[in-house]
């Protein structure tokens, strides 16, 4: 019990942190659409479980103790976000009229959960917080069922919430505020993504 409630609290406590996941579907929650929002966050959990996945065959403990292979990932994650957030960056103003007449501007499913996936996929955060989780709080001992359940409750807490947040920012009232200033929001976004991928990639060539 003493383990399961540590595996519970620390997800909790990892997920709700911000970070690229949650700038990601704020961004496409507020300015493209719900539907965006949701399916960015169940790719999010999409990218929780490769975490889980190689950590529970061995490979995050290479990871762990292997230097320049986490600097790779962590350069990796780093160029994606500020790709992300230059893109982001770009945005232009959209005309008066069509911001009073706006509808939620479409996303492919499989792009919104491609975003997402890769997000957090190419998060070092989320591959040191699965790693360390795995590594130090589950026993060695725990049943492989029970491990597998764990890795479930980490991904379907990382949908779970993102979803909730899709929601709760995609509401009416919120978007309509939103969409007059979108493209400041847009911008907003990619500099904080641009900031994190360069903070990213500095701690990674200073060790």
């Amino acid at each position: 019990m003493t383990e399961l409630f540590a595996v519970v609290t620390i997800t909790i406590l990892a997920v709700i942190s911000p970070g690229p996941d949650f700038a990601m579907v704020s961004r496409n929650s507020l300015l493209l659409s719900r539907r965006a929002g949701v399916l960015t966050a169940i790719g999010i959990g999409g990218g929780v479980l490769v975490h889980v996945g190689y950590t529970m065959l061995g490979v995050g403990l290479l990871i762990q103790q292997s230097l320049w292979l986490f600097t790779v990932l962590k350069l990796l994650g780093a160029g994606y976000l500020i790709w992300l957030g230059v893109r982001m960056l770009r945005a232009r103003p959209a005309a008066e009229s069509s911001v009073m007449d706006a509808a939620p501007v479409g996303l492919s499913t499989s792009r919104a959960l491609r975003i997402g996936f890769l997000t957090n996929a190419l998060n070092p955060k989320t591959t040191v917080f699965i790693v360390s989780l795995f590594m130090q709080v589950v026993q060695p001992s725990t049943p492989l069922a029970v491990q597998i359940g764990y890795g479930a409750f980490i991904a379907a807490t990382h949908i779970v919430w993102f979803a909730l947040v899709a929601l709760f920012l995609s509401s009416g009232a919120v978007r309509h505020r939103i969409l007059r200033v979108r493209h400041w929001i847009d911008r907003a976004f990619g500099a904080l993504l641009v900031g994190l991928g360069l903070k990213l990639a500095s701690t990674s060539m200073s060790r």
